[in-house]
């Protein structure tokens, strides 16, 4: 862990819950989506709550005593309205009695308002833990952990699971607390006042009781499911908007809205089935406080009319029975909450249990940015340029997920540090399979790769990382400025810097429309740009980093022959001072290339110059015919 890490997790305690760290959890659950949480797997998820309230536990227990003082004030006001009854009874003088018990009203308010307040503050800072760590957690995902799963899915999970975190931490918690402690006072008041009243009372409450514990399992059985299904309508909404032009080209707009509709209504659904039972719960309390009330009124006065108490004790013992609805309400509010953030924090759960990388990702400082020591740049991404770095995969044998044929297999391949190596070969061949291996977003099951004669797991991930510049086959640009994308992987970047790399990848034509702005605003996933420009920002992005090894996967499939010769003079000549792996169909691109590999069915079938491979290659011989290159 760096000083930085450690610096920021002492000056921060409450910055998250002891979340379960991704490391212990690789391999403890499968890549694909998650199990239903039925009877939550055996999740003991009390103390998965207790971990997110723990941070906070100063505040909460004030806010508690606050509340709780609040509520015994409260208890004390029907004694006092029995002994201002009793005084004004008895003509005596009555104006201490009133003084008391404006008193208690008065003092109960303003510690209710205070406690009230902390409380909702605390709950939005448990709120922010648990957003912040489930989304640390995201980003430290591996590749399949991530691509096994739906991504509407996970983006409800980290609003609406996680809001129901300040539903329990603001009343279910504090409501228990609470709630619990003045039933019980309210009970030992009452037996003080009168015995054979408060008999009456504890057996409708039982009554009441009896029927919560029927009702409350059949809320959190519909609470999961509404849940569910807000899940799977962010999914199936997620699916049309990151195919919105194929959508619309094939006029399947109604269609996806018919797919999208079935998830709404059974969010519908679930949700009157949620609202019913809670009604349900809510309409047993209110009839059993009312069926109380009535029965210790006839009782009572029955009993004023025998001598057996009198009318300041009854008046006193029915405003208790008044006062019991409210921790009534309350312990039912919260039980039905927890029921709700029980199946949340299934959900939330079951993401924190898939398998992460071991990257070392601090939380955020207070401007958002992680924090630094003396010792360290503020962005340890960007690398100083050294030596060129080499590369060995030595008999690797690679299968993806889900799959039964290898994408490589018995693959071996040196790579010498400097130059440009050119993977060629059909699709479907393991050449884009080369690139991810490096990168370690995959890891082979039989053989090893070697970055600088040093096997890839013996790498700390964010040091491999920092040593590679990576550009796709399908070009990301993020929604942001332009200068913005281009410094992504290299913030310290000099205005000069950045200017220097659009023209080397000739971006220069982009920047004029763009007023010569740096930080005029691109549009979402770069829909403003052409496929060219979203290539050629990709390419600057890794080339202003100044990587090690340069990893192009298809760079110059949207380029048109004018930029793809540019872009072919530019790799020539950062290839003298840094290895460069470029995956190509076009071979114009890698004619020049030092080393071509021929690779077919996972393997590599032979290697060699252009010139050696179209006499000793027939594979390549047919591929250069075919692009009148032979």
């Amino acid at each position: 862990m760096t000083r930085a890490t450690e610096a920021l997790r002492d000056e921060t305690p409450p910055s998250g819950p002891e979340f379960p760290e991704p490391d212990d959890l690789a391999g403890t659950a499968p890549a694909g989506p998650p199990a239903p949480p039925s009877e939550d797997r055996g999740l003991h998820w009390m103390r998965m709550l207790a971990r997110y309230v723990r941070p906070h536990r100063r505040i909460f227990i004030t806010a508690a005593v606050l509340l709780l003082a609040s509520s015994v004030l409260g208890l004390l006001q029907p004694l006092a309205v029995q002994a201002l009854i009793d005084g004004l009874t008895a003509g005596t003088e009555a104006g201490q009695a009133l003084a008391v018990l404006t008193g208690l009203v008065a003092v109960a308010a303003v510690l209710l308002g205070i406690g009230n307040y902390l409380t909702l503050r605390t709950a939005e800072a448990v709120v922010l833990d648990g957003r912040r760590g489930l989304i640390r957690h995201l980003l430290r995902l591996s590749v399949p952990s991530l691509r096994g799963q739906e991504p509407g899915d996970l983006l409800a999970r980290v609003t609406t699971d996680t809001m129901l975190l300040r539903q329990i931490a603001s009343q279910a918690l504090i409501d228990l607390l609470t709630g619990g402690l003045m039933l019980l006072g309210a009970v030992v008041l009452m037996a003080v006042v009168d015995v054979v009243l408060l008999g009456v009372t504890v057996v409708v409450t039982l009554l009441l009781v009896l029927i919560m514990a029927v009702i409350m399992p059949r809320i959190r059985i519909a609470a999961l499911r509404a849940q569910e299904s807000v899940g799977q309508m962010g999914a199936a909404l997620e699916r049309i908007l990151g195919a919105f032009t194929t959508v619309k080209a094939s006029g399947m707009e109604a269609a996806e809205m018919a797919r999208v509709d079935v998830s709404a209504r059974s969010a519908f659904q679930q949700g009157v089935s949620l609202a019913r039972w809670g009604s349900v719960a809510g309409t047993a309390a209110g009839l059993a406080i009312q069926v109380a009330f009535l029965v210790v009124l006839g009782l009572g006065g029955a009993r004023v009319a025998s001598g057996a108490m009198t009318v300041s004790a009854l008046v006193a013992f029915l405003l208790y029975v008044a006062y019991l609805t409210h921790p009534i309400i309350q312990l039912i509010g919260a039980t039905t909450y927890l029921q709700a953030g029980r199946a949340a924090l299934s959900r939330i759960a079951e993401v924190n249990a898939l398998p992460a990388e071991p990257l070392d990702l601090p939380f955020p400082a207070q401007d958002g940015l992680p924090a630094a020591s003396a010792t360290e740049p503020r962005h340890p991404g960007r690398v100083v340029p050294s030596t060129p770095a080499s590369v060995v995969f030595d008999r690797v044998t690679f299968t993806y997920p889900g799959r039964t044929e290898p994408a490589l297999r018995d693959f071996s391949l040196v790579v010498p540090a400097g130059g440009l190596t050119a993977l060629v070969g059909p699709s479907g061949s393991g050449k884009t399979t080369v690139l991810k291996l490096l990168e370690r977003f995959y890891d082979p099951q039989q053989g090893r790769v070697l970055f600088d004669e040093r096997s890839l797991p013996d790498w700390p991930l964010n040091d491999l990382r920092a040593g590679i510049g990576y550009v796709e086959q399908d070009a990301a640009v993020l929604a942001g400025t332009l200068r913005e994308n281009i410094v992504y992987a290299a913030p310290d970047a000099a205005e000069a810097e950045i200017r220097a790399v659009l023209r080397t990848t000739r971006l220069d034509p982009l920047l004029r429309r763009l007023g010569d702005d740096l930080d005029a605003e691109i549009q979402h996933r770069g829909v403003s740009l052409s496929g060219g420009e979203r290539q050629r920002v990709a390419i600057a992005r890794a080339l202003l980093r100044r990587p090690r090894l340069l990893l192009l996967d298809e760079a110059t499939s949207q380029l048109d022959a004018a930029n793809e010769a540019a872009l072919r003079d530019v790799i020539r000549d950062i290839s003298g001072d840094t290895t460069v792996i470029m995956v190509a169909h076009r071979l114009s691109t890698v004619l020049h290339a030092g080393q071509i590999v021929v690779l077919a069915d996972g393997t590599a079938q032979s290697s060699g110059t252009h010139a050696e491979l179209l006499r000793k290659s027939p594979l390549y011989a047919e591929l250069a015919a075919e692009q009148s290159l032979a």
